[in-house]
C-alpha cells in the first residue's frame, strides 16, 4: 500500500515537473528575440573603436546596451570599398533589425534594401548624393547624421593659404573610391583656382598608395598638402601626420586626430559626435520610431586645430590672428 502511494506520488511530482517544463518552454518562446543592429562600414574595427563606442553610448542613451538588449552584428571592409555592396547584402540576409552605415557604406546599404531601417553618419550632403530627398522629412528607410566636411575643403584650402601664403603649389589627396571624389576635386580646383594656386590631385586608397603619394611631392613642388574627407583617411590619421612630417609637409585634414597625432592643422566637425548621436537615432528606431520620420541631423559645429610644436618644426610661422580664431592650439 506504502509503495502505491509513492508510485503515486513520483507520478504526481514528475507530471508536475513536465508541466512547469513545459511553460518554461512557452515563456520562453514569447520573449520576443534580441533585435541586432547591423554595423557596416569602410574602414576597420581597430581604426573605428572610438567611433564604435560612441555608438554605443548613443544606444545605451535610449536603453539599448550591447550584450544585454541588442546585439550588432559587425561588417568592416578594411579599405576595400567595393566589398561593401556584399556586406550590406550579407546583413540583409541575416534580418537585422536596422543598419548603421558610414559614408562610403550608405549607398551599397541603401541599393541591398528598401524596407529594413539605415542610420547613415556621413561627411557629405545626402541629397546630392542621391540618398535622400528632404533632410526635414527623409520619407524612405534612411535618416543619419550630416557633418559639414566635404563643405569646408575650400576653407580648409584657404586656411592653408594663410600658413603658407608662399606655396604657389599645392596637392590634394583624394581616394578615388570616395563616392564623392569626383566633386570633391571639381570644387578644390575651383577654389584653388580663385586663390590663384595651382593644385595637383593625387589619388591612394591603401598604405602603400599613401607612402608613394607623399614621395611625390618633392617632384611636384608641393609647398602644402590638403587631405580630402575619406572614411579610410580618418582611419589613417597617424599615418597621414608621421608621414606629412617626415616629408616636412605642412598638411590639412578635417578631423582633430590628425592634429593630435602631429599634423600641421584640422578644421572640420567632430566624428565622435557624430557617431553618438547615430547611435541615439538608431535606439530610437529600435523603440519604434520610423526613419523617414526623423529629420537628418546636421552637425554644424567645427574645430580649427592647430599643433603649434608641428608648425615650430617645420619653420612656419602662424599669423596672430588665425591662432586667436583657434579652438584649439596644441603646444
Amino acid at each position: 500500500m506504502l509503495d502505491i502511494k509513492r508510485r503515486e506520488f513520483i507520478a504526481l511530482v514528475g507530471g508536475g515537473g513536465l508541466l512547469l517544463a513545459a511553460k518554461v518552454k512557452r515563456a520562453r518562446a514569447q520573449q520576443p528575440a534580441m533585435p541586432v543592429v547591423g554595423f557596416l562600414n569602410s574602414t576597420s574595427a581597430d581604426a573605428y573603436a572610438r567611433f564604435t563606442a560612441a555608438f554605443h553610448q548613443g544606444l545605451a542613451e535610449t536603453g539599448f546596451v550591447v550584450g544585454q538588449n541588442v546585439a550588432i552584428e559587425y561588417r568592416w571592409a578594411d579599405g576595400h570599398y567595393e566589398r561593401l555592396p556584399a556586406l550590406a547584402v550579407e546583413l540583409v540576409r541575416l534580418g537585422v533589425a536596422m543598419i548603421a552605415a558610414n559614408g562610403p557604406a550608405a549607398p551599397p546599404a541603401k541599393a541591398a534594401t528598401t524596407t529594413i531601417p539605415i542610420v547613415f553618419t556621413a561627411g557629405f550632403d545626402p541629397i546630392e548624393l542621391g540618398l535622400i530627398t528632404s533632410l526635414s522629412r527623409p520619407g524612405s528607410n534612411l535618416t543619419g547624421v550630416s557633418i559639414l566636411n566635404v563643405e569646408l575643403g575650400p576653407k580648409r584650402l584657404q586656411l592653408l593659404h594663410e600658413v603658407v601664403p608662399t606655396a604657389a603649389i599645392m596637392a590634394l589627396i583624394i581616394n578615388p573610391n570616395n563616392p564623392n571624389a569626383a566633386s570633391q576635386t571639381r570644387g578644390l580646383q575651383a577654389a584653388a583656382g580663385a586663390l590663384g594656386l595651382k593644385l595637383h590631385v593625387l589619388h591612394a586608397s591603401t598604405d602603400g598608395q599613401l607612402a608613394a603619394v607623399f614621395g611625390t611631392l618633392g617632384e611636384l613642388r608641393a609647398g602644402a598638402l590638403l587631405i580630402g574627407p575619406d572614411a579610410f583617411f580618418n582611419s589613417q590619421s597617424q599615418l597621414l601626420a608621421t608621414l606629412a612630417g617626415r616629408h616636412a609637409m605642412p598638411a590639412i585634414y578635417q578631423y582633430r586626430e590628425f592634429a593630435v597625432a602631429g599634423g600641421l592643422m584640422s578644421y572640420g566637425g567632430s566624428l565622435t559626435d557624430a557617431y553618438h548621436r547615430a547611435g541615439i537615432y538608431a535606439g530610437r528606431i529600435l523603440a519604434g520610431a520610423k526613419p523617414g520620420d526623423l529629420p537628418v541631423e546636421q552637425s554644424t559645429k567645427v574645430e580649427l586645430i592647430i599643433n603649434l610644436k608641428t608648425a615650430k618644426a617645420l619653420g612656419l610661422t602662424i599669423p596672430l590672428p588665425l591662432l586667436g580664431r583657434a579652438d584649439e592650439v596644441i603646444e
